[in-house]
């Protein structure tokens, strides 16, 4: 039964373009509205991570902020997303990967402004904040605000760990025949010891192995393109012919591509889906505004999408990966990676998606937690509640059938999405007026700094926060 109605709402949200028609309208919608923010500042994002590594009493650092997000956003689908895509979709869904992430980025720039711009202080004098808060505070649509918390706990709280662990523990067991059971006690177990520590402890975590684990894969994935340099013309206009319809033979229709392009670019970079605002609500940004971690976070996007999704894409297509007969997950992106390294290629993917798809677990729980504060939760016997179910979705997930897993985990994607781009484009006002005001100091030559009342908002912002 509960397949039957997960596969309906998939059904509307996907099959019938409902979420690729909102994102990619709410992209070019932002892009417009922002005078094209992600090409024009494009530099700038690079430019604002100086001097982003400190953070204060009440908030992490933006940098580690963006580690957190990185540390969700670099996970399962970066290696078994992307090889989902091309399996059902052709090589043509890299193309629409590539697109809703460069639409993506000044969604992701609007939803993370508004995260900062919004958030509040929990009981622990920390910052917290997301679309729940701004839902609440600046449209004061408590039931909304109410309806997104429910799906980012049913999300990121439960499912998207099981994904994450399904893929840590398919990936050991084709590579080394560990059984699931076994490897997903061992997930639940460090990852428990991790997120007892909350929100600054999962930040220090993702501060130690994010950079470690992208630089690292994408180093070894650009050493296999210089190699296969004389491929590269082929596989992009391979790209670029099946992502139309031109080159059918190549592998997906362009419906195919389209959809499982947008759908699993979504799912890796999480632009629109509200997730990463509860990353940037926690920071203490540098400069002083909202509109910093909203050019952070873009970057975000970028790295994910743009960079690594790319670098795995390569590696698939070079080894000669197509659309297949069947949905294929991490194990086509190890079968190419050996194609490539010969026996170590299965023992460097295995070890990838395990810090991949673990610091992906870790991160989850942050941004589920976050949401505590909205239910009078945020205390010992909830923490204690909710940690627990968390950890019993991560061992259950680590032996779930793969099919089964990514269902569920479109729907909660779908689901806090809708409420999400509703929300955002909703508060669009707010999102140009603290963007023209961070700019406008800039030009100036000042370093921007926001205070409440110097530019219209929606709502209001919770009293000793600026």
């Amino acid at each position: 039964m509960f397949d039957q109605i997960f596969a309906l709402i998939n059904t509307l949200l996907w099959d019938y373009y409902v979420l690729l028609v909102m994102l990619i309208a709410a992209g070019v919608w932002f892009t417009l509205k922002l005078d094209f923010i992600q090409f024009r500042y494009f530099g700038h994002m690079f430019s604002v991570m100086r001097g982003s590594t400190q953070g204060g009493k009440s908030g992490i650092s933006s940098f580690g902020a963006l580690c957190t997000s990185l540390s969700a956003r670099v996970g399962t689908g970066n290696l078994a997303g992307v090889a989902v895509a091309i399996s059902v979709g052709g090589a043509g869904a890299i193309f629409w990967m590539w697109v809703i992430a460069l639409l993506g980025m000044a969604i992701g720039f609007a939803e993370s402004a508004l995260g900062q711009l919004y958030k509040i202080r929990d009981d622990h004098g920390e910052f917290r904040g997301g679309p729940a808060y701004y839902i609440q505070q600046g449209l004061n649509k408590r039931w909304l605000a109410i309806a997104f918390s429910l799906c980012i706990f049913l999300g990121y709280g439960l499912i998207f760990s099981s994904v994450q662990a399904n893929s840590i523990t398919d990936a050991l067991n084709h590579a080394y025949d560990f059984p699931p059971l076994y490897s997903g006690i061992v997930i639940a177990t460090i990852a428990g010891i991790i997120v007892v520590g909350g929100l600054r402890s999962i930040a220090n975590f993702s501060q130690l192995i994010v950079p470690f684990m992208g630089l690292g894969y994408v180093l070894v994935t650009l050493a296999i393109t210089l190699w296969n340099l004389d491929a590269i013309p082929g596989v992009l206009y391979n790209i670029v012919t099946s992502a139309f319809g031109i080159n059918e033979a190549a592998g997906g229709t362009i419906g195919a591509a389209i959809q499982h392009g947008v759908k699993r670019g979504l799912y890796s970079n999480e632009a629109g889906s509200g997730s990463v605002p509860q990353a940037a609500a926690a920071a203490t940004p540098y400069p002083n505004h909202p509109v910093s971690q909203g050019m952070v976070q873009m970057l975000g996007v970028f790295i994910d999408t743009i960079i690594l999704c790319s670098c795995t894409a390569f590696i698939i297509l070079l080894a000669g990966g197509g659309a297949e007969q069947q949905m294929e997950g991490i194990r086509m992106t190890q079968d190419a990676m050996t194609f490539h390294l010969g026996a170590g290629g299965s023992d460097f993917v295995a070890a990838a998606i395990c810090l991949f798809s673990f610091s992906s677990v870790v991160a989850n729980y942050a941004y589920a937690e976050s949401n505590l504060h909205m239910f009078k939760m945020d205390n010992k016997m909830g923490r204690i509640g909710f940690t627990a179910a968390y950890l019993i979705m991560v061992l259950w997930g680590s032996s779930a059938s793969l099919p089964r897993v990514w269902v569920m985990a479109d729907v909660a994607l779908g689901l806090m999405t809708v409420i999400n781009v509703i929300a955002i484009i909703w508060l669009t006002p707010t999102i140009v007026s603290i963007t023209k005001d961070y700019f406008a100091s800039r030009d100036k030559g000042d370093t921007p700094e926001y205070k409440t009342g110097q530019c219209p908002i929606q709502g209001n912002t919770e009293s000793g926060i600026w």
